[in-house]
């Protein structure tokens, strides 16, 4: 029992749990600031539906790559995102059919949640949805076979999205919204080299063509550094539409940024880019805060 239940948790890694209701509910404040109003029982409900439907996308991540994951040579990656350190599809742990079975449930959970918003609110989360679980499908698979990095950069839309969701479940699309896609798409761009060039040993076992295996160890690093200066660049944009509190907080995450650059320059190693991975976490929730306690205060 207690190892079936650590399985389940190293499949939702449930570690980070409290980290994708802080970033919906940052898009949805930040809609309660731009239209007027507020509400718990909205709020509630925006932070169910990222974390279900945050989970839900994980697990879709597992289902996909279920085979190619068998493959891995190390676990470097692994000890970090799963609270109890196995991959629980390749180990047999949790099968690919109750796996696929509790996608759909929590789909289905999401979608009930969605419904429960107003026209046309509902409609747009609903359309982000169904795009970002197609999406994360397709880079899964094209990733398998390319020789440019179409897979991620389509593939990581679904997680720029994400605060969107949280912005139209009460306001509507505006420039506002696409200021902050503008703003997080870069992130996600590095985000997802950094675990790419962490990765990049068990990418080539798998025979995955990531950012690592397709431009090395340096070109991955001019990836992750290029994206952060784009990001750090579209903030110029973004911050006018935020409050004094979110520019103090995102400035002290450019500090950051900056530093965890500097230092994988210097190191120039995958064990480096797994020091600073959780600098990326931290910023993220930094980031959401900062735009939740601007509505408050």
């Amino acid at each position: 029992m207690i190892e079936t239940l650590k399985a389940y948790l190293d499949l939702t890694r449930a570690h980070f749990l409290p980290a994708w209701p802080l970033v919906s509910c940052s898009g949805l404040l930040l809609a309660f600031a731009n239209y007027g109003g507020f509400s718990w029982a909205l709020t509630i409900k925006v932070a169910l539906m990222g974390l279900l439907g945050f989970e839900a996308g994980f697990i879709l991540n597992d289902y996909v790559d279920r085979n190619r994951d068998k493959l891995d040579v190390e676990n470097t990656l692994t000890r970090y995102w799963r609270p109890f350190k196995e991959r629980p599809i390749p180990s047999g742990k949790v099968s690919s059919k109750i796996a696929f079975s509790l996608f759909i449930l929590l789909v289905a959970a999401v979608s009930a949640l969605i419904l429960t918003l107003p026209y046309p609110n509902s409609l747009y989360v609903f359309a982000i949805m169904i795009y970002s679980y197609g999406i994360e499908a397709f880079y899964q698979v094209k990733k398998r076979n390319q020789g440019y990095p179409i897979a991620q950069l389509l593939g990581r839309t679904d997680f720029t999205l994400f605060p969107v969701a949280g912005y139209l479940c009460y306001g509507q699309p505006d420039m506002t919204i696409l200021l902050y896609m503008v703003f997080f798409y870069p992130w996600t761009m590095a985000h997802l080299g950094l675990n790419d060039f962490i990765d990049l040993k068990n990418d080539q076992a798998r025979d995955l063509k990531s950012i690592a295996v397709l431009y090395g160890e340096k070109g991955t690093m001019y990836w992750i550094t290029g994206f952060t200066v784009l990001h750090v660049l579209a903030a110029v944009f973004f911050l006018p539409e935020l409050g004094e509190i979110a520019l103090y907080g995102f400035f002290a995450g450019f500090v950051l940024l900056a530093g965890a650059n500097l230092y994988l320059w210097r190191e120039k190693s995958p064990v480096s880019g797994m020091k600073i991975l959780p600098v990326y976490h931290g910023i993220l929730i930094i980031y959401a805060v900062s735009i939740i306690l601007d509505f408050i205060y």
